[in-house]
């Protein structure tokens, strides 16, 4: 970590002002952790709204979560935070000064309407009588020249379209000014430019779907029912052209074949785009999961020329979709595509390579896996910020600094620096916030806001009960019947209002809920909708900010419970959703009013591994001035990546380690603890306390959040080598030889390496996502050394990800052979004399056998979890997965987080993964850690288990059943539960 030392020395006289270029979901996350950590921070847009691409998938994998449902939460606590100011249609124009103290120059265009007087009505948009393609719909319905870019947009405020609307192109019209009630249009209105002083910038410009029509690819843009995949997110969306139904765009018609092409415009050197876009593989899956379950009896054919289902838990995905969803996959590259005039199908047109013949196959839809690229503003603002993207447009980050853009103070997120998953987003929008604050901690809180409180007000008489019901788009009232259980629920007793919405989670019903609890004279509220587990905080801040107590709310989980369980049954899951409601109304109407506590937060962190990961996390907290307690068991540092000798790209692991080591003995604020190990856990988030068992004996001590980074180790397969034998190695053993012994390669005539050696198996399922990248690294240093030398790679599926392909292109140009074996009948080998293996398999893509006599076989063997990882998660009571991984909170927006407040995870203990990404995650998990330890105090909820003392016999029902290890017998012989630690999970009065 020396090229970007720069970024974390603080800067004295810093700003503790940060500007947020994108506001897609790395600019939301990062703007949220920096405004949590005692910054202010300024949110902009190119667009009128927030979302970017984001906001217009319907679901996403492996979950089948509602995209909406899932980033409504964050897009509404940005909306309100009162650190968090959003300039939508803004762009930044220039940055001058130095890291710290940046005056960046900012254009907002005119929107014409003015968003103070904008109520939201809709009137401009109703009348307006000029129709234009809608972007946000991919162009597959229009809008009016008057519009909001989405139904949840935020702010959710009316533009007009200045290249469309009549009045600004030729002064004709100008009805929206007319039925305005407020006056809100303003065809007068002018740009604006102003200069934010600023202490830090980090661009999150997101993606942008790489196939156009000008390509004309498959037919794009020529054939109706040729559509792209995020087309085709719209066409499932219930906010979509279709609103949710699954029709063909040239006749309304549902159809019953639907074709998915794989890496359109991605992997395609031709194109100048060799490159792969990584998120492909499981959006098709995904995407033909969910045709399976709108339309049961059709087909869903998926062309591919690899899985890369190369994240956690993404195998099994596709197994489900393959298995459960009946979704078909075919390996083949496609020769073209053209129609059937007379019915507007498609007609697919493949090789194949077994028999040797062309294939036909005809389909009602196409749907092209579009690859990605830079949103298409980034090229000018790079330029003008004197970035240096690579030949295809991205700015990818130093291995050791993956959020450096390569201008101090400047940091990268997302899209903007490769194509990424959701996951991998949000945790580098944390790392470029760790990076941010560590810059800037010196003026932490010095720029915030303080957020206003509204006054409780008293709660006297009958209950008045409200009901929301949210349609979730198509997710709940596709199958449950809205109005009939409206009109159910109104009749309940003392419900005063029963009325429903199309997301209640989105911003601007936040703003009607008040002004509906506020006109009915409400007391009590419930929500009829999805998770409470996601949104239940959102609709309790609802409450405060209108004046009631946060605990008079209940909520009715009838998309989980109702309609995804009983999609083909919408009688029971309108009757059940009905009883659940009916449930929350009479819990609402007993519930009292109850107070949060509050306790002094200990602003000391617990780190527990002392790999790359651990010690990246470490300095993390401690950069940011806060003290940082490592716990290492061995007796050094380093972990997993002191086996490693260099990555794909040529970077070194060992100098990392010796760099990180450096740095960690002479912090002031790391305490290290080697041969130790963390024995005792107990408390709860801002105030954890624990014993650590050193070679001196039992130290205890105070800390306010931990961050779990146990590491990984590597498999030692079994497989294909009973006893150790020189000639059969693994990956991590190849290299460090050849490193060792350079001549020894140029004695080596036939090398065979073998994939998935101990994973994707029965026993253990994972992917471990850097095998691939290992074989082909190897593989091109064999040829270096050794020109002359055979190398044959036997794979079930090449995951060589992003860049990586470009290391794949290059090994086959080096003359690496690539063979794709059948996974039904897996390489063979046997030990011959004089010292040569013969290697047996079958090339599935030609069906023909093969025989290679070698004298070195190389097993790419995966990751598996530390061994120590199953004491450290009994000990603090974490969940992991079957395969030993621990399990975060959320695989797509809490992946840093445990369910257990105030721990965080971090690299190898989360999944497999290369150490730039480790390094990522500890960033990111150390950011996570600082909003805890940024605080004075915290608040825990008032939903918690009491104890009535003169009932309780001390009979240890409630110490033995809870799982979070809150109950004790104190001091006088009684139970007693520590507010902050019990999590109301309700199991000890149950018991």
């Amino acid at each position: 970590m020396n090229r970007a030392a720069s970024e974390r020395r603080p800067r004295p006289e810093a700003v503790g002002r940060v500007l947020v270029v994108g506001g897609g979901i790395g600019g939301i996350q990062c703007a949220l952790d920096l405004a949590e950590a005692g910054f202010f921070v300024y949110l902009l847009d190119e667009n009128h709204s927030l979302g970017g691409t984001m906001a217009k998938p319907d679901k996403t994998f492996p979950t089948n979560d509602c995209s909406t449902c899932m980033f409504s939460p964050k897009l509404v606590t940005v909306a309100g935070h009162p650190n968090i100011e959003i300039l939508p249609g803004s762009r930044l124009l220039a940055l001058d000064g130095d890291p710290g103290r940046f005056s960046a120059r900012i254009e907002t265009r005119p929107r014409y309407v003015d968003t103070e007087k904008c109520i939201a009505c809709g009137m401009c948009a109703e009348k307006c009588p000029k129709k234009v393609s809608d972007p946000f719909n991919e162009s597959l319905s229009s809008r009016k020249a008057a519009f909001v870019t989405f139904p949840q947009a935020v702010p959710l405020k009316y533009a007009l379209d200045p290249d469309h609307c009549l009045y600004l192109t030729r002064k004709k019209c100008g009805l929206c000014k007319k039925i305005c009630p407020t006056g809100a249009v303003d065809f007068e209105q002018e740009g604006t430019t102003r200069a934010l002083s600023v202490g830090a910038v980090v661009l999150a410009t997101g993606l942008a779907p790489a196939l156009t029509t000008e390509y004309g690819e498959y037919g794009f843009g020529r054939y109706r029912n040729v559509v792209s995949s995020l087309q085709y997110e719209r066409m499932l969306s219930a906010t979509g052209p279709y609103s949710g139904h699954l029709v063909r765009p040239s006749d309304g018609k549902a159809p019953g074949r639907v074709a998915w092409i794989q890496c359109v415009l991605s992997r395609d050197a031709a194109r100048n785009r060799p490159f792969c876009s990584s998120v492909c593989c499981m959006h098709a899956a995904k995407q033909a999961a969910m045709t399976r379950d709108h339309l049961p009896g059709s087909e869903a054919v998926i062309y591919f020329m690899d899985i890369r289902a190369h994240g956690k838990g993404f195998d099994d995905y596709i197994e489900r979709a393959r298995h459960r969803h009946g979704v078909q996959y075919r390996r083949s590259m496609i020769s073209q595509v053209y129609l059937d005039p007379s019915t507007e199908n498609l007609i697919i047109e493949t090789f194949d390579h077994k028999r040797h013949e062309k294939r036909e196959e005809e389909y009602d839809l196409v749907v092209l896996s579009s690859g990605l690229k830079p949103s298409d503003s980034w090229r000018d603002l790079a330029g003008r910020l004197g970035l240096a993207p690579n030949r295809f447009g991205f700015l990818p980050g130093a291995w050791d600094e993956p959020v450096f853009s390569g201008r101090p103070g400047v940091f990268v997120v997302g899209g903007t620096e490769t194509p990424k998953d959701i996951p991998e987003t949000v945790v580098q929008a944390s790392a470029a916030a760790a990076g941010v604050s560590a810059l800037l901690w010196t003026a932490r809180h010095e720029n915030v806001v303080r957020q206003e409180t509204v006054e409780e007000r008293a709660v006297a008489g009958s209950p008045r009960v409200g009901v929301f019901i949210c349609h979730c788009g198509s997710n709940i009232a596709g199958v449950v019947r809205i109005p009939e259980l409206l009109e159910k629920v109104g009749r309940l007793t003392e419900v005063v209002l029963a009325t429903d919405f199309m997301f209640t989670c989105a911003a601007e019903t936040q703003d009607k809920l008040l002004s509906l609890i506020a006109e009915h004279d409400l007391n009590r509220v419930v929500v009829a909708a999805c998770s409470p587990k996601t949104h239940e905080p959102l609709f309790r801040e609802t409450l405060q900010k209108a004046g009631l107590n946060p605990y008079l709310f209940a909520m009715a989980n009838i998309r989980n419970q109702c309609s995804w369980v009983h999609g083909n049954d919408p009688d029971a899951a309108t009757e059940k959703a009905f009883g659940l409601v009916q449930a929350a109304v009479a819990r609402a109407r007993r519930l009292s009013p109850l107070t949060d506590r509050s306790y002094p937060v200990i602003n000391t962190a617990l780190v527990v591994g002392g790999g790359v990961s651990g010690m990246a996390a470490a300095l993390a907290v401690a950069d940011q001035g806060y003290p940082a307690h490592l716990v290492e068991q061995s007796d050094r540092l380093g972990g997993f990546a002191l086996h490693l000798t260099e990555t794909l790209e040529g970077d070194s692991p060992p100098k990392l380690v010796r760099r990180l080591e450096a740095r960690i003995r002479r912090h002031p604020n790391v305490t290290l603890h080697l041969q130790s190990r963390l024995v005792s856990h107990q408390g709860y988030a801002g105030r954890f306390e624990g014993e650590i068992e050193t070679p001196q004996g039992l130290q205890q001590f105070e800390y306010g959040a931990v961050i779990v980074a146990t590491g990984g180790r590597a498999y030692e397969p079994v497989e294909y080598r009973n006893e150790k034998d020189d000639r059969i190695l693994t990956q991590v053993e190849l290299s460090r030889r050849m490193q060792l012994e350079p001549d020894w390669v140029k004695g080596l005539n036939q090398v065979v390496m073998l994939q998935c050696v101990g994973s994707r198996n029965e026993e253990f399922g994972f992917c471990s996502r850097v095998c691939c990248a290992a074989a082909v690294k190897n593989a091109i240093r064999l040829k270096e050394i050794n020109p002359e030398i055979q190398v044959a790679v036997l794979y079930r599926d090449l995951r060589t990800f992003g860049f990586k392909e470009l290391f794949f292109l290059e090994a086959r140009k080096k003359g690496v052979l690539f063979f794709r074996f059948d996974v039904d009948r897996p390489p063979e080998i046997r030990r011959g004399e004089e010292g040569v293996y013969t290697v047996d398999f079958t090339d599935r893509s030609e069906g023909k056998d093969y025989r290679i006599e070698a004298d070195l076989v190389a097993l790419s063997s995966g990751i598996r979890p530390h061994p120590d990882a199953g004491q450290v998660a009994e000990l603090l009571k974490l969940p992991r997965t079957a395969e030993g991984f621990f399990m975060e909170a959320h695989v797509k927006l809490q992946p840093l987080e445990f369910s257990s407040p105030g721990i965080f995870l971090a690299g190898l203990a989360h999944s497999p993964r290369f150490v730039s990404e480790s390094i990522g995650m500890a960033l990111g998990a150390a950011q996570q850690a600082v909003k805890i330890l940024s605080r004075v105090e915290m608040t825990t909820p008032a939903t918690v288990a009491e104890v009535d003392e003169e009932r309780c016999t001390a009979c240890l029902a409630c110490v033995r059943v809870c799982p979070f290890s809150a109950p004790f017998i104190n001091e006088r012989g009684i139970s007693e539960i520590p507010p902050p630690k019990c999590r109301g999970c309700g199991i000890c009065p149950a018991e």
